[in-house]
C-alpha cells in the first residue's frame, strides 16, 4: 500500500524549528514500518503550518487529499487527538472519501471520528455557554468583575456545567454498545479510550453511563 503523510504544527516558529513535527514524523514512520512490509517512508509528506487565528484555509490538507485521490493512497496522520481538535479537518476528510489512518489508533472507524468531531464542536460551545452563564448569574446578583465574592460566580459556573446536555452522538454510541450486550462498565471504558468525557469533563464510569441513559429515557 502507498501512504501520504499529513502533519500539522501550530505556528511558523514550530514549523521552522521542528517542534512537534519530528515527533509526528517519528510516529508515522514507526507505524508504516509495521504495516508496510518494513517500509517506513510515505510516498509524499505535507506539512500545514497554522497561525493562532485558527484559519480554515488549509492548502496543504487539500493538496494531500488531492494527491491521495490521484494515486489511490491512504492519508496517514500521527495522532487521532490532533484530528479530534479540528472539526474542519474531519469534515474535509469525510467529504473527500479518501481513506485515512491515525498511527496511534489505526482501528478508529468512521463512527469514532464522527463522535470525536461532535465532541470537539460541543466542548467548544459548552465552554462559551458556561462562561456566559457564569457572567449572567454574577451580574444578576449584583456582582462586578473583580468582586472578592468570586466563589459565588464559580458556583454559578459549576451549576451551569451540570446542566450541560450530553451530545446526541455520544448517546447514540451508548445505546448501540448497550444493544450489542456490553456492560455499563465496558461502555464507560470504551468512551474513555476514545478520549470522550462527561459534560463536567470527568471520566465515564458505569454509574455515569447509567445516569445518562436513564435521563434520556425519562426525557423521552
Amino acid at each position: 500500500m502507498r501512504y501520504i503523510a499529513y502533519y500539522r504544527v501550530s505556528t511558523e516558529r514550530q514549523g521552522a524549528s521542528g517542534l512537534g513535527l519530528d515527533a509526528q514524523k517519528e510516529a508515522v514512520v514507526s507505524y508504516l514500518r509495521g504495516v508496510n512490509a518494513g517500509n517506513g517512508q510515505p510516498i509524499a509528506e505535507y506539512t500545514e503550518v497554522e497561525s493562532g487565528k485558527r484559519s480554515k484555509n488549509r492548502p496543504q490538507l487539500l493538496a494531500a487529499i488531492e494527491h491521495s485521490k490521484r494515486v489511490k493512497a491512504t492519508l496517514v496522520i500521527a495522532k487521532l487527538d490532533r484530528l479530534a481538535r479540528n472539526v474542519h479537518f474531519i469534515s474535509g476528510l469525510m467529504e473527500s472519501k479518501v481513506p485515512f489512518v491515525a498511527a496511534d489508533n489505526p482501528n478508529a472507524n468512521k463512527l469514532t471520528v464522527h463522535v470525536m468531531a461532535a465532541m470537539a464542536e460541543y466542548e467548544a460551545q459548552a465552554i462559551s455557554d458556561r462562561t456566559k452563564a457564569a457572567l449572567t448569574a454574577a451580574k444578576a446578583k449584583g456582582m462586578a468583575l473583580g468582586n472578592p465574592r468570586w466563589q459565588e460566580s464559580i458556583a454559578a459556573a459549576r451549576d451551569a456545567r451540570k446542566l450541560a446536555p450530553i451530545p446526541t452522538a455520544v448517546l447514540d454510541m451508548m445505546r448501540e454498545l448497550q444493544a450489542s450486550g456490553l456492560t455499563l462498565r465496558t461502555i464507560a471504558d470504551r468512551l474513555n479510550a476514545l478520549g470522550l468525557r462527561t459534560p463536567q469533563g470527568s471520566l465515564w464510569y458505569a454509574s455515569t453511563v447509567r445516569g445518562a441513559l436513564n435521563r434520556e429515557a425519562r426525557a423521552a
